[in-house]
């Protein structure tokens, strides 16, 4: 079964195309580029070195979200012209879920970290079982990131971080953090297509796709624009003073 694996969430653009258990390529880039300049040339020449065209593959596995709402928004219109060109079934893959699945086999609970601005952060909390198993410890969510500090404190495991909120709250993490904890290192800790398309593959098997009409990323929160517009809904709402 051949998925391309596409993920605009965050800092990174990365596209992959797998072959039931095959990674037949991957093309990741974190640069200053946007991805709206740099997504279709990506799977374009992906597709191209590996000899494969569209209609030759079986699904479109996305990040879904949360993440960049950029970002999102570009994905989503990427994967649904993909998917409505060449008839393809879209797969939504959480986008935490897929970060931490980088860390596959590591011991311990692995925490992913992106950046979500206003003290906050894309999170969870998972965990390889020894058979291999993926869990999820606690879904991922937008929260503050001391939230997710307690959380693992309670727990009193040791604890693998990783993901572009790394940087940003390592301090926080060395003051707040009260077990062993760890970084990933730099060829694991941003999101990788190659994990889309593997965990795609196994939501694809669940009948958890959707058709590219149907799809919408899953942002967690409201955008900042959405924030403000509320906000001048409610202050024209708010009776005035004589």
């Amino acid at each position: 079964m051949k998925i391309l694996g596409v993920d605009s969430s965050g800092l990174v653009a990365s596209a992959a195309v797998t072959d039931d258990d095959v990674l037949l390529g991957e093309y990741t880039i974190d640069y200053k580029r946007t991805h709206s300049q740099t997504l279709l040339p990506m799977i374009d020449a992906l597709l191209s070195m590996i000899e494969l065209r569209v209609e030759e593959l079986d699904a479109i596995a996305v990040a879904a979200g949360p993440g960049s709402f950029t970002g999102l928004r570009i994905g989503a219109a990427t994967v649904k012209g993909f998917g409505l060109a060449a008839e393809l079934p879209v797969v939504p893959v959480p986008t935490v879920d897929a970060l931490a699945y980088n860390l596959w086999g590591r011991q311990g609970l692995i925490c992913p970290l992106m950046d979500a601005r206003r003290r906050q952060t894309y999170t969870g909390i998972y965990r390889f079982l020894q058979d291999g198993s993926f869990v999820t410890e606690r879904a991922q969510c937008a929260i503050a990131l001391s939230e997710i500090i307690a959380d693992i404190n309670e727990r009193g495991e040791p604890v693998t971080f990783l993901g572009d909120g790394v940087p940003v709250f390592s301090g926080e993490i060395g003051d707040t953090c009260r077990v062993p904890y760890s970084f990933a290192p730099a060829h694991l800790s941003r999101q990788h297509a190659g994990s889309v398309a593997v965990l795609g593959a196994g939501l694809y098997a669940e009948g958890r796709a959707v058709s590219a009409d149907d799809f919408v990323p899953e942002y967690l929160r409201m955008s900042q624009a959405e924030r403000e517009r509320m906000k001048k809904g409610s202050d024209r709402d708010e009776p005035q003073q004589d």
